[in-house]
C-alpha cells in the first residue's frame, strides 16, 4: 500500500508544479515544447542507452515476461482492431491508442512499487526490457512512417529506427550490455545526469499541457477513450493473472508480480511521443490520466487480493 501511494503522489506533485508553471507562464509560451523536445531528443535517450546498458539481459528469456508480453499485446491488439476496423482510424492514432491501453509505467511509477509492495525493484526489469527494446523502435518507427509525406522507399522504411534518437539509444544500450562492455565513467557519468532530467522533463510537460485543458472523458472520441482505460487498468492484469495462473502455473508472490506490473498506469512519456509527432495529443494526455487516477484502486485490489 505504501508503495502505491509513494508513486502516485511522486507523480501527482510533479506534475501539480508543471501545472503551476503552465498557468503562471513562467516558461513562456514555448515551455511545453521545448521540454518535450529536450525529453525526446535529450534526455530519454541518455536515460535509456544507461540503464540498459548496465541491464541484465537474461531476463528476456524469463516466464513472467512472457506473461508481460502476452497480457501487452492482447491490450494492444483489441484496441487496435477496434479503433482500426470499426472507428476507421489512421494508422498513428491507432498505434498511440493502443500504446495507452497496453504501455505500462514502469520507470517513475512502477520501481517504487516493485520496491515497496513487491519488495524488489528488479522486477520491474522484464517490462522495462520488453518496452525500450521492442515496443518503443517498433512504435516509433510506425509513427514516423506514418507521418512521412508521399511514397516511402523500402531503404527509407528499413532505415527508420536508425534516424529517431530513443531507438537509437536502446539498440546501442542492448549492444553495450550484450558485449560485456563498460563504458568509462567519463563517458558514463554525463549521460546519466542527462537522463536524470528525462522524467522530471516528461512530467513537467504533462502538466503544462493540463492547463486550460477541458474535463478529460469530454472529447469526441469518449467512447475510444474510455476502451482504452478499461484495457489498461482493467483487462491487462486481467490477462496476466489469467495466462501467469492458468499456463505458467504461477502462485503467490510470482503471480501477485506479474499482475501488479500488468496493472500500472500508461506512462506519461507517451504525451511526449504524441506531442512530438503531433498526433492524437488531447487523446493521450487524457487516458494517461485517467488511467493513473484508476489505476490507484486497481493496483490497491490486486495487492489485497492477491497477497
Amino acid at each position: 500500500m505504501q508503495g502505491v501511494l509513494t508513486g502516485f503522489s511522486v507523480i501527482g506533485t510533479v506534475i501539480a508544479v508543471g501545472y503551476v508553471l503552465g498557468r503562471s507562464g513562467y516558461l513562456g509560451p514555448d515551455g511545453r515544447a521545448v521540454l518535450t523536445r529536450l525529453a525526446f531528443n535529450v534526455a530519454t535517450p541518455a536515460l535509456l542507452f544507461t540503464m540498459l546498458a548496465g541491464a541484465d539481459l537474461s531476463v528476456v528469456l524469463s516466464g513472467r515476461l512472457v506473461v508481460t508480453a502476452v497480457a501487452t499485446a492482447v491490450a494492444a491488439a483489441v484496441f487496435a482492431v477496434v479503433a482500426g476496423v470499426f472507428l476507421r482510424w489512421d494508422v498513428g492514432r491507432v498505434t498511440l491508442g493502443a500504446l495507452c491501453s497496453s504501455y505500462v509505467n514502469a520507470g517513475n511509477l512502477g520501481i517504487p512499487i516493485a520496491v515497496y509492495v513487491l519488495g524488489d525493484a528488479s522486477l520491474v526489469a522484464p517490462v522495462l526490457l520488453l518496452q525500450v527494446i521492442v515496443i518503443t523502435p517498433l512504435a516509433l518507427t510506425i509513427l514516423d512512417l506514418s507521418r512521412a509525406e508521399g511514397s516511402v522507399s523500402f531503404v527509407r522504411r528499413l532505415t527508420t529506427p536508425l534516424r529517431n534518437p530513443m531507438a537509437i539509444a536502446s539498440l546501442s544500450g542492448v549492444v553495450v550490455a550484450a558485449t560485456g562492455w563498460s563504458p568509462p565513467a567519463p563517458v558514463l557519468e554525463p549521460l546519466v545526469l542527462i537522463g536524470n532530467m528525462s522524467i522530471p522533463a516528461v512530467l513537467l510537460a504533462f502538466g503544462i499541457s493540463l492547463r486550460g485543458s477541458e474535463r478529460p472523458g469530454r472529447g469526441g472520441d469518449r467512447g475510444a477513450l474510455w476502451l482504452s482505460v478499461l484495457l489498461k487498468v482493467v483487462l491487462q492484469p486481467l490477462v496476466a493473472w489469467a495466462v501467469g495462473a492458468g499456463l505458467f502455473h504461477l502462485e503467490g508472490a510470482a503471480l501477485l508480480d506479474v499482475v501488479v506490473i500488468a496493472a500500472l498506469p500508461a506512462a506519461q512519456n507517451l504525451f511526449t511521443y504524441a506531442s512530438h509527432y503531433g498526433i492524437a495529443e488531447r487523446f493521450t494526455r487524457d487516458s494517461v490520466l485517467l488511467s493513473t487516477l484508476l489505476s490507484v484502486p486497481a493496483l490497491v485490489v490486486t495487492a489485497v487480493l492477491l497477497s
